[in-house]
């Protein structure tokens, strides 16, 4: 697996690890929100993940992009499918969007040599 994604996926586990163990009803209950929120209903699997990526681009959420590029990734999206979802949320973010484009395209790239 490509260095950033095994460090992404790394970081991301433990914290999440640390944040459950924590024992916080509310916490685990909005986890729990977010994991539902994500399997297939009446939105196809990768319908939802297009949402994710474009709302959290627009949010500017660098660690939630990569969290969507990845899921997408391994739904077998196209690297144009990711870049016009990209456009998207620039043209709905502005340019202010352009930097986090810029990881996202970059950890696309980490995808694309990983193992995954």
């Amino acid at each position: 697996m490509h260095k950033k994604v095994r460090e992404f996926n790394d970081y991301r586990q433990k914290m999440n690890d640390k944040i459950i163990a924590s024992d916080n009803k509310i916490i685990k209950r909005i986890f729990n929100l977010d994991t539902k929120a994500f399997k297939k209903e009446y939105l196809p699997l990768k319908t939802k993940e297009l949402l994710g990526l474009v709302a959290s681009a627009v949010l500017r959420c660098d660690n939630c992009v990569q969290y969507h590029l990845e899921s997408s990734y391994k739904l077998a999206f196209s690297k144009k499918e990711m870049m016009e979802t990209m456009s998207i949320a620039n043209l709905i973010g502005g340019t202010i969007m352009i930097p986090h484009l810029r990881k996202a395209l970059e950890y696309w790239g980490s995808l694309e040599e990983s193992d995954l």
